[in-house]
């Protein structure tokens, strides 16, 4: 007797709308498992209909080895044209231009690095009701996490910044999220001393809070002096799977992202393009797409040119060099005894 190979494919794509209306706006979510539409409070709308596509994701787990790119699955119609699929499989949450509708599925990191207004979710933990257990003695963190892990999270969580703020954010304000998405702790809340604020050069500026609350993105809280308290409102910051000293340590090496570390003086502008341009290095030389990168740090790709001659010219990068016919940015890295002349120098 043969037995039966076949299984009924597990869906991986996952989608939900808002639809204004008086009262509040209905999320809807074309799911057969999915009842009616659903009003919803204005101000929770964005996290319900992400915590509605994570609650999907839980219920039709696949193990890793059976997903799949749903994008290629489509003939990669959800982003422009890139050099091909390749890399793991990885939840990708997506938005429209209005953001009203909101898609998750499975793709391959470079699908999901090509498509616009998309974050990789990072990682999750997939068992409802369950939450990893922070690290309590340093030997609990895996040694791939002292360079490499962090400069994989940081990267993830500037992929995810720059779906889920306005594109005209200001890096200032990008750079000062970035910290208070990594030290955020389970319940979204965060407290961020005012010696640390101090070494980023945003301590006292209220605008940047003002920006990211009008943004929807968090809320400012009443915090004793000099501790700044806020609480963050995007429902995806709760699906960090690390612990929180390990997400410590990528806030920590975002300040100083070896091997391009910039002094905390420079313009906000020119330190998270190092940063993203650090978070894409490997050795020493660097590549992704240009609209990648320039969405990572929030510019036009024109400006993004101008901040990695701006690089080039104070001798963090020795070169770099834009591939128009595939929009590939490749880049070097300048030696560190020539890095820390020039920021001797500065």
């Amino acid at each position: 007797m043969r037995l039966s190979t076949t299984r009924e494919a597990v869906q991986r794509i996952w989608t939900v709308r808002l639809h204004p209306q008086a009262g509040g706006p209905l999320l809807a979510c074309p799911h057969p498992r999915c009842a009616a539409a659903t009003p919803l409070p204005a101000a929770s709308a964005r996290s319900a209909a992400l915590t509605h596509l994570a609650r999907h994701a839980r219920t039709d787990v696949l193990p890793p080895h059976l997903r799949t790119c749903q994008c290629r699955e489509r003939g990669c119609a959800w982003h422009r044209r890139h050099r091909g699929c390749a890399g793991p499989v990885l939840l990708a949450l997506t938005r429209d231009r209005s953001g009203r509708t909101w898609r998750l599925a499975d793709a391959c990191a470079a699908c999901a690095t090509a498509m616009s207004h998309t974050a990789v979710v990072p990682d999750t933990s997939l068992r409802p009701g369950r939450r990893c257990p922070v690290s309590r003695t340093p030997a609990a963190v895996p040694r791939a996490l002292h360079g490499p892990g962090e400069r994989m999270r940081v990267r993830e969580m500037l992929t995810y910044l720059a779906a889920a703020l306005p594109r005209f954010t200001s890096p200032a304000a990008r750079l000062l999220a970035l910290q208070c998405a990594l030290r955020a702790d389970a319940g979204a809340y965060v407290r961020l001393p005012g010696g640390l604020l101090r070494g980023m050069r945003l301590y006292g500026r209220g605008e940047l809070w003002e920006e990211l609350e009008h943004a929807g993105w968090l809320r400012c809280r009443a915090g004793r002096h000099p501790y700044v308290e806020a609480q963050l409102l995007d429902a995806a910051v709760l699906t960090q799977r690390a612990g929180r000293r390990v997400r410590a340590r990528a806030a920590q090496w975002a300040l100083r992202p070896a091997p391009v570390a910039p002094p905390a003086g420079w313009p906000p502008s020119v330190q998270l393009t190092a940063l993203a341009v650090a978070s894409c290095t490997s050795g020493e030389a660097g590549s992704t797409d240009m609209e990648v990168l320039a969405r990572l740090c929030g510019h036009s790709p024109h400006q993004t040119e101008e901040l990695l001659d701006r690089l080039v010219t104070t001798r963090m990068l020795t070169s770099w060099r834009y591939y128009r016919e595939t929009d590939e940015v490749s880049w070097h890295l300048a030696s560190p005894a020539t890095a820390d002349r020039a920021v001797a120098q500065q």
